[in-house]
């Protein structure tokens, strides 16, 4: 297989989201207008005439080149129009330049790396196959999410889908954004971008939960790709959790699109306690791989100390922007 390195300003993006939108495992944090929102640099590896493609997702510190995930982008890896066998994962990982010293970075459900070479981590999602009629799909929810929708119906919570991305956003800062005083305005309105233009491309649906006094107590941004709808981002406040506003959120959005040839992906997790909430609808759970190499020195490691803080608090924000 001839895999070359195509710096950013030289890939045919076009080309590159062709062959997203055609992958036998594409999504949608491949494309090239995604990964420019919410990746300030990245080049790629790229076989034939795009027929098969991996996003380096690279920064620069302290005069070391690394791979990392960036925020909103649960699974990159190595895309194709084609089967994925573990002979072609192996080969662009072996194609990985020498100047990256270390990486942590998600890969996908497709890409099978060799365990004895690589030694990837195992990481949890949880989807919904919401090809049954509700019917049907709700008799899969536990007593507990059963019963937090009755209380969301009994204190009036209200759902709509006309709600601004900008809402739920500050939702969130007001509530669960005051544990990450890292984020700045910046990182905000990046994450705001690019719930535009997922929306302006068809992709997103915001919905929002309000009390009977028409206040906003949860939001969520749901993004579409690829038969998938994706659990992105959301927020309460201690109004919602209290009156299971959540819950019915979820629940509305499984009633408008059940019946569908469509899953929902709650895009994790991990934490178990996150976990218990999203398998309460009655998903299942399903892996994905995480990648790490190192080949810094030992001087460097201070550097990896200092990802690893990173890595912690993205993971952070993963769990506390999700939930009931």
């Amino acid at each position: 297989m001839n895999i070359h390195l195509v710096q950013h300003k030289d890939i045919d993006k076009s080309a590159w989201d062709n062959c997203i939108g055609q992958a036998v495992n594409g999504n949608i944090y491949a494309f090239s207008w995604y990964l420019d929102i919410v990746c300030e640099e990245w080049d790629a590896l790229i076989s034939g005439d795009y027929e098969t493609v991996f996003p380096l997702t690279f920064r620069k510190k302290f005069g070391i080149w690394y791979l990392y995930q960036p925020f909103f982008t649960q699974q990159l890896g190595i895309f194709s129009i084609s089967h994925i066998t573990p002979h072609i994962v192996e080969e662009f990982l072996s194609a990985i330049p020498q100047k990256y010293q270390f990486a942590e970075i998600n890969l996908n459900a497709y890409n099978k790396p060799d365990k004895s070479k690589w030694q990837p981590t195992e990481n949890l999602n949880h989807e919904l196959d919401l090809i049954e009629p509700y019917e049907v799909l709700k008799k899969g929810y536990s007593q507990n999410t059963s019963r937090n929708i009755a209380k969301a119906i009994r204190n009036n919570i209200s759902i709509s889908s006309s709600i601004k991305p900008e809402d739920i956003v500050h939702l969130f800062r007001q509530n669960k954004g005051k544990q990450f005083g890292h984020l700045t305005e910046s990182d905000y309105r990046r994450f705001i971008r690019l719930a535009y233009e997922c929306i302006v491309n068809r992709k997103a649906i915001c919905y929002g939960a309000y009390t009977s006094e028409n206040n906003l107590c949860a939001g969520a941004i749901v993004v579409f790709s690829h038969r998938k709808a994706i659990f992105l981002f959301s927020a309460t406040d201690p109004v919602a959790k209290e009156k299971g506003a959540m819950f019915m959120l979820i629940d509305h959005f499984i009633q408008d699109l059940a019946g569908n040839h469509l899953t929902l992906d709650f895009e994790g997790s991990n934490d178990p306690s996150l976990a218990r909430f999203y398998k309460s609808f009655g998903s299942d759970c399903v892996t994905y791989p995480g990648l790490r190499f190192n080949r810094l020195n030992l001087p460097s490691k201070l550097l990896n100390k200092a990802y690893k803080l990173t890595k912690k608090i993205y993971y952070k924000l993963m769990i506390n922007k999700k939930g009931p």
